[in-house]
């Protein structure tokens, strides 16, 4: 997931709190947006990245059925 730099409107003396208690505000933006979006919005992520990686996931599936795991013949449980 890549990053964008975003130029925000913030009250002067809250963003001097903020620094001066270490938090990052960065990190925090992205808590509060992903609390304001819910779960339903990982949910739609995670749909979106099983579809757009299907045939890759198909794939992996197919190689594991004809060969088994990776590893299976050291296993000890």
């Amino acid at each position: 997931m890549g990053k964008t730099e975003l130029k925000l409107e913030i009250d002067t003396a809250l963003l001097e709190q903020a620094r001066a208690a270490n938090l990052q505000v960065g990190v925090l933006m992205e808590r509060v947006i992903r609390a304001e979006l819910g779960p339903q919005a990982a949910e739609q992520r995670a749909r979106a990245w099983a579809a757009e990686n299907a045939e890759s996931i198909a794939s992996h599936n197919r190689f594991v059925e004809e060969n088994g795991a990776f590893g299976a013949e050291w296993r000890s449980w």
